[in-house]
C-alpha cells in the first residue's frame, strides 16, 4: 500500500476499493455472508456499482466494505483509506479537528471514523507473552477522572490502566476497574506463560506473583531503586509515558468508555513500531486486515455513560 498521500487510492473511489479488495481478498473474492470462494461473479450492468459481487452458493450480494467497520458508510473510500494512513502513521495520534480538515468532513464524522479505526486496531487471537526466556514487565498508571474543575488526590478516583511488555516486543494495555491483585493477577496469568520472568516494582498486588511465574523480580522504586542489573520496569514505562504524552497533546482527554479504544490505537502503533521493521504503508496494511468482523455505530461510539477523564 503506497504511502504517497497522492497515489490514486487516496483521491479516487475505485482505486480505493480494489487497493482494499487486493489487501483483504489475495487469493479472490470472499462471500461476506457464507464465506464461499467458489461461485463468484461480478455483478454486471449500468445499474449496478462497480465492486458489486454475487455469491452463486447464498445467493447472495456483497462488496468488500459488508462486514467491515466501513460498512455502510456515505464517506467515499478513499478517504476512509487516507483516514487508516494517517492515523497509521502518527507517531502520537491525530486529533479528529486534523482529520475533519484534511479529509474535507465535518469534526462529527472524522470523530466516528477515528473510533472505527480504532476498532480495527484492536487485536485478538494474541499468543501468551514471555516465551523463551523473554523478560515481560507489568505496572500500571492511573489517569484522573474530570470533575469539573478540580481533580482530586490519591488514585482511588482514578482510571487504571494495566500493561504488559514483552522486552523487545508488544505491548497489551488494558482498562481495569481497579489496581488490588483479585483484577491484576487474572489478567497477567491469561497473557503471560507460566515459564515467563516477569519484572514488576515491589507494589503488594504483585507479593504472590512467584506462584504462578518461572520468577519474579522486582525493583523497590519507594526506596530510590529503578535499575538492579536486568531487573526494571522502564521498557513499560517508556510505554506510558508515550501514550500519556499523545493524550495530552493530541486528544486532551477522552470518555472513559473510549479508554480501551484509545489504549489499543497506541498499543498499535507501539508494536508495529519502525525499531521491528514495519513501515507506515505496512501499518496501514495492517489496520486495512483488521476491518473486518467489526462493527460500531455511531449511537455505540456516541454512548456518553462514562466518565471523562483527563491527562
Amino acid at each position: 500500500m503506497s504511502a504517497d498521500l497522492t497515489a490514486p487510492m487516496f483521491t479516487d473511489a475505485d482505486a480505493a476499493r480494489e487497493a482494499l479488495e487486493a489487501v483483504r481478498w489475495p487469493n479472490g473474492p470472499v462471500c461476506a455472508h457464507c464465506g464461499c470462494m467458489g461461485k463468484i461473479g461480478a455483478v454486471q450492468g449500468k445499474s449496478h456499482r462497480p465492486g458489486l459481487y454475487y455469491c452463486g452458493d447464498c445467493k447472495g450480494q456483497f462488496t468488500v466494505t459488508v462486514g467491515t467497520v466501513f460498512e455502510r458508510s456515505k464517506i467515499a473510500l478513499n478517504k476512509w483509506l487516507l483516514a487508516v494512513h494517517l492515523l497509521s502513521a502518527s507517531k502520537k495520534g491525530m486529533s479528529s479537528h486534523q482529520l475533519h480538515r484534511m479529509l474535507g468532513v465535518t469534526y462529527k464524522t472524522a470523530w466516528f471514523m477515528s473510533h472505527r479505526i480504532r476498532e480495527a486496531m484492536v487485536s485478538g487471537g494474541l499468543a501468551p507473552m514471555g516465551g523463551n526466556g523473554v523478560p515481560v514487565e507489568a505496572d500500571e498508571t492511573f489517569i484522573s477522572k474530570k470533575e469539573g474543575a478540580k481533580v482530586k488526590r490519591g488514585v482511588g478516583h482514578k482510571r487504571v490502566v494495566l500493561s504488559l511488555v514483552e522486552r523487545g516486543g508488544e505491548v497489551r494495555s488494558f482498562h481495569v476497574p481497579s489496581h488490588g491483585a483479585s483484577v491484576v493477577m487474572p489478567v497477567l496469568r491469561a497473557h503471560i506463560v507460566p515459564e515467563a520472568s516477569l519484572m514488576t516494582d515491589e507494589a503488594g498486588q504483585y507479593r504472590f506473583a512467584h506462584r504462578h511465574f518461572a520468577s519474579h523480580e522486582f525493583t523497590t522504586h519507594s526506596a530510590g531503586e529503578y535499575v538492579r542489573g536486568n531487573v526494571h520496569t522502564n521498557t513499560v514505562e517508556g510505554v506510558f509515558s508515550i501514550f500519556k504524552r499523545g493524550m495530552r497533546g493530541i486528544y486532551q482527554h477522552c470518555g472513559e468508555q473510549h479508554l480501551a479504544r484509545y489504549l489499543a490505537e497506541f498499543d498499535f502503533r507501539y508494536n508495529t513500531r519502525t525499531k521491528l521493521g514495519y513501515s507506515d504503508a505496512d501499518r496501514a496494511v495492517l489496520v486495512l486486515r483488521g476491518v473486518g468482523g467489526k462493527r460500531l455505530t455511531y449511537q455505540q461510539a456516541s454512548e456518553q455513560h462514562g466518565a471523562k477523564v483527563t491527562f
